[in-house]
């Protein structure tokens, strides 16, 4: 009986850590182009085991010598992404660990909405930016409210794109988003509007605008837009969809689901 449950135990912790290993191997390479490489040698396997089982020497053979240069090949192309992807183990998907990085932003916004200047900050949640990301200009630098200032200043190289935030980090700025084909929204509304609309219409990402005719803050969730925002608003809207989704994507509850609040 003892050797039963020693057996039973054993095969639990075993589910366990292959489980947690699968988790972590998901928060590794979800939204980066890592996805479609997995995808290629998962490929490369599969065709390996089933000719060796089939018995063609000559294609198993080539197989063979093709599966390492591919883990090598892996290795040299995405290593931005594995380096970022080891940076983020640790965190268990949790987009804005800590209530500096929002509060950063926040300031940022009310400083640039006194001053009339514009500017666009999307914040990745789920969905990775990947795309959007490779469009603007590599910075991989500390959410600051005083760089976010800095890049949105006029006449400046990076002004007229979008920053993107990928936990306590601003990973990229000069990024190009798709602009909202809404036929029902005001034909008066700015490009910056559409382009926030746009990028939340397709993922979802929390896009904030500051428009640079009023000043006035506002926030796109799901291709919804919510206008004129004080600071502290913002500060609410963005606390409560982040700390909803660290909960969310606590490993022990990943599979639970919390609603958008817009």
């Amino acid at each position: 009986m003892a050797f039963e449950l020693s057996s039973i135990w054993k095969i639990a912790l075993e589910m366990v850590i292959l489980w947690f290993i699968y988790y972590m191997v998901f928060l590794f390479i979800r939204g980066s182009r890592t996805v479609q490489l997995v995808k290629g040698l998962i490929i490369i396997v599969l065709l390996l085991i089933i000719t060796q089982q089939s018995g063609l020497t000559t294609i198993s053979w080539i197989m063979t010598k093709i599966f390492p240069i591919s883990v090598l090949a892996f290795l040299i192309i995405f290593q931005p992404e594995l380096r970022r992807g080891l940076a983020r183990l640790g965190q268990f998907g949790a987009m804005l660990k800590e209530e500096r990085v929002i509060d950063e932003i926040v300031k940022s916004a009310s400083i640039l909405s006194k001053k009339k200047i514009g500017a666009l900050i999307a914040i990745e949640r789920e969905i990775g930016l990947r795309p959007y990301i490779e469009s603007g200009i590599p910075l991989d630098s500390k959410v600051t409210s005083e760089l976010i200032n800095t890049i949105f200043m006029p006449n400046t190289p990076l002004h007229d794109g979008g920053i993107i935030i990928q936990g306590g980090t601003i990973i990229a700025a000069g990024c190009l988003f798709p602009l909202s084909q809404d036929p029902r929204l005001s034909k008066t509304m700015g490009t910056r509007h559409r382009a926030a609309i746009g990028l939340s219409e397709e993922i979802d990402a929390v896009v904030i605008v500051v428009s640079e005719e009023t000043g006035a803050i506002s926030v796109s969730i799901a291709g919804k837009l919510t206008r004129d925002l004080d600071k502290e608003t913002l500060s609410k809207i963005l606390s409560n969809l982040f700390s909803g989704q660290r909960r969310e994507k606590s490993i022990f509850d990943f599979l639970g689901r919390h609603p958008v609040e817009s």
